[in-house]
């Protein structure tokens, strides 16, 4: 019975968030409705001309596809990769301080030639609605004017002329972590007026072999459109497109740890599309036209990170770019208040203490500590439920056939002690929170990422790698992934069962053997999760065991007395 109110009172408090959260924090209904009628005169928006792409559906190794088309080459500390002169478009990088794998040297690589089997690559250019002019596209070969090799402090510019009188330039920088920056240029040497739209955009191919289809994270299509967050699921993308006006703010894609994203200019109106047509695009243009007027010239600028999801990087370019919640690239999600500031709290513990298993035990102790109070108040009423348990078994036998009376008898017994069964519950799920929280940070950052503890755990975004079917490794087998239940696993298992046992048991035999079951479903569940994960919940049961445990010897001497 005990279980049941626990279970109904989780639920409560799960759906008063929500309803606090629709309250106070979702738009107003006259909000919805300004966003609303954004949709549909982005649809209405047909004045910027759609942007075309022509594609070649032979496909090479990514080998080929590098040596195909002649290139430059770019590189600062985090970064490395090349710009194909065919089409000026940003498709081969790589993260220099991140490798695949734990154990081998070989290098995060997030972009793809058009040509190879993974496409993904951004581009930059110019449309216009008069179709006699010529335009820079995918298949121009632009040449090179001065510098060859792109870095920090050593820009490249890009030129291509047209049979018109048209000379189009992109003069392109990059910063020493993850800021691209391309300012593109049309000199109208005729004595014509022409107008063109600028535009950039992400094409991918394939959505990512190693995504998490997680409802914790979002990975995808993404934007920030005048304050409002936009993300969109691969699939949603695939069932319908996506466009809405703007005028200001950012769109790209996130994975769990790499980003790629366009700012556009300050100021400058824009259509977002997201859209699916064999590859995925996520582009924007400028819904009002640039003039060129005879010999003169018109300029535009995008931003582009591409980058690992760093914490402190994001944030700094969220402050230099002048943006609206760049920051939420990193899934924080609805407890961003309390999820951001533990990453700080646990990036300042693994600082001092040099180990990120360590930090998040430090964490979990923090936490413990702040409803340390609220957890005393729990675990004494829970230690006066468990002294009533043969009482309250007496009255089982002797009601056994009146419910109604056992009901009555229960109701006047906790009268009688001054036991409230409800109050128990209530400081705990105040806590509830906080503890998603922590397990969300850890979930979506990449400071976990290739960090070991101590022992067999190399690594705490992944998953426990031994088994208890091989005896944790004495046994020369390698079993199923299916199987790999591991040593952190079961130790998280074992304490979720000790701690059961100094809760009240529940009345009712089939609760009984329900609650038996659950740690042993809880490990069977966790075992493929993140080994920091793990850890944190076992350091959690750890603390909240030995708290309840103490609470309740105090609890029954002062019964006693």
């Amino acid at each position: 019975m005990d279980s049941n109110k626990n279970i109904i009172a989780a639920i409560s408090l799960s759906a008063a968030i929500i309803v606090l959260w629709a309250l106070f924090f979702s738009p107003s209904p006259e909000d919805r409705e300004k966003i609303k009628q954004k949709r549909i005169d982005s649809v209405k928006s047909l004045d910027a001309p759609e942007i075309e792409n022509s594609e070649s559906n032979k496909l090479l190794s990514r080998t080929e596809a590098l040596n195909k088309d002649k290139r430059i080459i770019f590189e600062n500390d985090n970064v490395k990769g090349s710009i194909s002169l065919k089409g000026a478009i940003i498709d081969d990088l790589l993260f220099k301080n991140y490798n695949e794998k734990l154990e081998g040297t070989k290098k995060v690589v997030l972009l793809n030639p058009r040509n190879a089997s993974d496409t993904y690559y951004l581009e930059t250019g110019w449309v216009t609605n008069n179709k006699n002019i010529g335009l820079p596209d995918n298949k121009s070969k632009w040449k090179v004017e001065g510098n060859t090799k792109l870095s920090p402090g050593n820009d490249v510019k890009l030129k291509w002329k047209n049979d018109q009188g048209l000379t189009f330039e992109k003069i392109i920088s990059i910063d020493n972590k993850f800021l691209f920056t391309i300012n593109q240029k049309i000199k109208n040497n005729t004595n014509k007026i022409y107008n063109f739209y600028p535009y950039s955009q992400i094409i991918r191919k394939n959505i990512p072999k190693d995504i998490v289809n997680f409802f914790i994270l979002h990975e995808g299509p993404l934007g920030v459109f005048d304050d409002q967050l936009v993300e969109k699921d691969y699939d949603d993308v695939i069932d319908k497109k996506y466009s809405i006006n703007a005028e200001e703010g950012f769109l790209g894609i996130t994975d769990k740890y790499w980003l790629t994203s366009l700012i556009p200019e300050k100021n400058k109106n824009f259509r977002a599309d997201f859209e699916y047509s064999e590859k995925f695009k996520i582009s924007y243009i400028e819904t009002e036209p640039l003039e060129a007027e005879p010999n003169k010239q018109i300029s535009n600028k995008v931003d582009i990170v591409i980058a690992a999801k760093e914490v402190d990087v994001i944030d700094e370019y969220n402050e230099k770019l002048g943006l609206s919640k760049f920051d939420l690239v990193i899934d924080w999600g609805w407890f961003y208040w309390i999820v951001k500031p533990l990453f700080f709290l646990n990036d300042y513990f693994f600082k001092l203490a040099g180990n990120y298993g360590l930090a998040i035990i430090l964490i979990t102790v923090c936490l413990r500590l702040l409803f340390f109070p609220l957890n005393n108040y729990a675990f004494r009423s829970m230690s006066r439920m468990k002294i009533l348990q043969p009482e309250m078994a007496r009255l089982k036998e002797v009601h056994k056939d009146d419910k109604m009376k056992l009901q009555q008898a229960i109701m006047q017994l906790y009268k009688k002690e001054g036991v409230n069964p409800v109050s128990g519950c209530v400081p705990i799920l105040i806590s509830i929170p906080f503890f998603f929280a922590i397990y969300k940070m850890l979930f979506v950052t990449i400071e976990m990422r290739h960090q070991p503890f101590f022992g067999w755990i190399k690594d705490l975004s992944e998953k426990d790698p031994t088994s208890i079917f091989n005896l944790f490794g004495l046994i020369p087998w390698s079993p199923p992934d299916f199987l790999i239940i591991g040593a952190l696993p079961v130790l998280m298992g074992l304490t979720m069962w000790a701690q059961q046992k100094l809760n009240p048991a529940p009345q009712d035999d089939i609760q009984k053997k329900i609650f038996m079951f659950f740690p042993v479903f809880l490990t069977v569940i966790l075992a493929p999760f993140p080994s920091g994960l793990v850890l944190y919940w076992t350091a959690n049961n750890i603390l909240t065991m030995a708290q309840q445990y103490v609470i309740m010897k105090r609890t029954t001497v002062k019964t006693s007395q």
